[in-house]
């Protein structure tokens, strides 16, 4: 392989010969390869008004199923938007007319988010560009080649 990681593993090697460097060649791969998949996915959530986060709490409540509900907490369990991003995700949201905020049927301090229609049908045609995008990345990997990095990658997910 000749990329820039192969040229800072070759670096290190005479500069420190004395230090396995040997995880700069994944771990700077993965760096890599995420900021250029987060610059691609930004772009197709761009063209429909999304960001990455509000794209992702919204397919979260929509892939919940009908009537399309969680509490916030489940919501932040279900998305990958951290806790202390989910609040100012969801006022987003909400002044966009892509979610609803209401009491919980089961506890009366919590609160339910709920996926409107506008934020549905804004999910559903975000939806398809996001996994073409997402086909198009991995287009340099066959079959056999992407379910053995998503394998190997879940062990790293734990």
């Amino acid at each position: 392989m000749n990329d820039h990681v192969s040229m800072v593993l070759r670096q290190w090697a005479a500069e420190r010969p004395d230090l396995d460097v040997s995880p700069v060649a994944v771990v700077g791969r993965l760096s890599r390869v995420a900021r250029r998949f987060d610059e691609q996915l930004a772009a197709t959530f761009a063209k429909h008004g999304l960001d990455a986060a509000s794209f992702d709490v919204l397919a979260t409540l929509r892939r919940s199923g009908k009537p399309y509900t969680l509490s916030p907490k489940d919501l932040t369990a279900s998305s990958m938007v951290t806790s202390s991003a989910i609040a100012q995700r969801l006022n987003r949201l909400e002044e966009q007319g892509y979610v609803v905020r209401s009491p919980s049927s089961v506890d009366r301090r919590g609160k339910q988010v709920t996926l409107t229609d506008a934020g549905r049908a804004a999910v559903d045609a975000a939806l398809p560009d996001h996994v073409s995008t997402e086909h198009r990345l991995l287009a340099a990997l066959d079959e056999n080649e992407r379910e053995a990095l998503a394998a190997l990658l879940a062990k790293l997910d734990t």
